[in-house]
């Protein structure tokens, strides 16, 4: 039975602890299911054509065995493989492939295959995830075959497609508007009609990315406003409830002279969000809706690995998703100054509270993907909670490893990314770094110090507006990511700063090292920035 039908017979115990008896694990319970999936997974993928091509005639048979022989990997150990799709060469039979941008200005894109076994388990842990956004505590839910859902994701073949394909094996939930037709809708329309559908349908529950959904939050409240509102044509065939919510919000607002916010007109049962700098927008989505999103971490290599519950205080990983290790980030740093260095990686029932980690996981279920390096960051916020009685580590997003920069869950700028943007505007730049930072409204940005030629800077009215005007036109014309910021959030992702020639120099000479052009420690950038301020008051 899927949930729909165990809804209709009230068999609640039986649903909670299908999809979220996960949390009532102790830790070697947990390390059980790990290992026990994990002795499959490292059979079927040491025998297949990819496995070998890592392995080199080597067979582990164990799990001690697997992790001396399966280097540490990237999408550059797959690449030839799986952008070429050759089911052949798999542990198991993908039914679809997922895909999302590699790197922009180097590789376009990235696939990954998917498995019917990881679709399964897929379709459990999103309906976990869906329970859980309505959860009080432990063993209370709220979901109904009636509900409604506002559709802001991304379509396949990207993997938040997968989200109401999976839903839907379970519950017959109606997405607003309906999934066929938002995907050949702009991101304009889709909010439009989703909001009018809302109004007439309601609504009782949101997911996407953390900066989408705030997009989107503030297009619903400004569709309530001035001209872009729900005519009153449309608002006659909304139901009776509706059009008494409508204006008994409105009515209250007057009153308070404040705009009308999404929370006036729906009551939402259950708000999920995922990507990278959801923290920049929790407090403000809390806001704006009356209800704090709970945060899930989903990839396309990874697909869905875990949630918050209903304490907000952290993610818990499902044990059947993938097996997971994790890199210090000492030794994360130390391999990326010795790329000879080989990090050691520790289990789940090795991890320290406070500490942060780089995550690598193995995918279970036939997946393609073994000891490989995702570039996440998240740190152990405690090996177990009082509040909602789990005896399992609990984890907070970081961010992207420190020689990719994200923004908002959209872009992932590396160092090679930079390098082709600057040769091809053939701007006279010879020293740069870049960093993300945060504005006074904690929204991520990407930050460039640069340093240009003399001459240039002696022969051209160089400024930093110019600079930046050029740098976000090659940014935008090697990631289509980077345009969708502008487009989809109406952010301007880039501020640049010029440096004073000899900057650089002056750091190395009087440091004895050269800076990391990516995300440099706090520490050194400020060095570098007190070595530009000294030269400024020299000259």
């Amino acid at each position: 039975m899927n949930l729909e039908e165990k809804l209709k017979k009230q068999q609640y115990k039986e649903i909670w602890q299908q999809y979220c008896g996960f949390l009532d694990l102790s830790m070697d319970g947990y390390m059980k299911i790990q290992r026990r999936l994990m002795e499959e997974q490292i059979r079927l993928w040491s025998n297949c054509g990819l496995g070998q091509s890592i392995l080199k005639g080597k067979y582990p048979k164990n799990l001690d065995e697997f992790r001396k022989m399966v280097p540490l990997t990237t999408y550059e150990d797959y690449a030839d493989v799986l952008l070429t799709k050759q089911p052949d060469m798999l542990p198991g039979n993908p039914v679809i492939w997922i895909q999302t941008t590699w790197e922009g200005g180097k590789h376009p894109i990235k696939v990954a295959p998917y498995t019917r076994s990881m679709l399964d388990t897929y379709r459990n842990n999103v309906t976990a995830c869906l329970i859980l956004s309505t959860s009080k505590e432990k063993g209370s839910f709220d979901v109904a075959a009636t509900d409604k859902f506002l559709y802001a994701l991304a379509p396949l073949p990207f993997a938040t497609g997968l989200f109401p394909l999976a839903l839907g094996e379970e519950i017959n939930i109606e997405f607003l508007p309906a999934v066929k037709d938002a995907v050949n809708m702009s991101f304009s329309e889709r909010n439009k009609l989703g909001f009018k559908m809302a109004m007439k349908k309601d609504l009782g529950f949101f997911f996407g990315l953390g900066s989408v959904a705030y997009a989107v939050s503030l297009s619903l409240s400004s569709m309530t406003s001035g001209g872009g509102g729900i005519k009153l044509s449309e608002l006659m065939k909304c139901k009776a409830h509706m059009i008494l919510r409508l204006l008994q919000a409105k009515h209250r607002c007057k009153k308070e002279n404040r705009p009308l916010l999404p929370k006036d007109l729906f009551h939402l049962k259950g708000f999920m969000v995922a990507g990278t700098d959801n923290l920049c927008y929790k407090d403000d989505l809390e806001a704006l809706w009356g209800i704090r999103p709970m945060e899930l971490f989903a990839g396309t290599e990874p697909s869905i690995i875990g949630t918050e519950t209903w304490t907000r205080k952290g993610m818990y990983f499902f044990p059947d998703t993938a097996f997971y290790e994790f890199i210090t980030e000492k030794d994360m740093m130390k391999n990326h100054e010795d790329p000879s260095y080989i990090p050691p990686t520790y289990l789940m029932d090795e991890v320290r509270p406070g500490e942060k980690y780089e995550l690598v996981f193995t995918i279970l279920k036939g997946g393609a993907f073994a000891r490989y390096r995702c570039g996440d960051m998240y740190r152990c916020v405690g090996l177990e909670n009082r509040d909602d009685e789990t005896r399992i580590p609990r984890f907070e997003y970081v961010d992207r490893v420190p020689w990719i920069i994200d923004i908002a869950g959209f872009t992932r700028i590396s160092e090679n990314g930079i390098r082709s943007v600057i040769g091809l505007s053939k701007l006279p730049i010879t020293n740069w770094v870049a960093t993300k930072e945060y504005n006074e409204h904690n929204r991520p940005y990407l930050h460039m110090y640069v340093e240009l030629e003399r001459d240039a800077m002696l022969n051209t009215a160089m400024s930093a507006t110019i600079l930046k005007d050029l740098l976000s036109t090659y940014f935008k014309y090697i990631d289509q990511d980077y345009r969708d910021l502008k487009k989809i959030l109406g952010m301007d992702p880039l501020q640049v700063t010029i440096f004073t020639c000899g900057t650089f120099a002056a750091y190395e000479k009087k440091t004895g090292k050269k800076i990391h052009q990516m995300s440099p420690s706090h520490y050194d950038l400020k060095e570098l920035l007190d070595v530009q301020e000294c030269l400024n008051k020299v000259r």
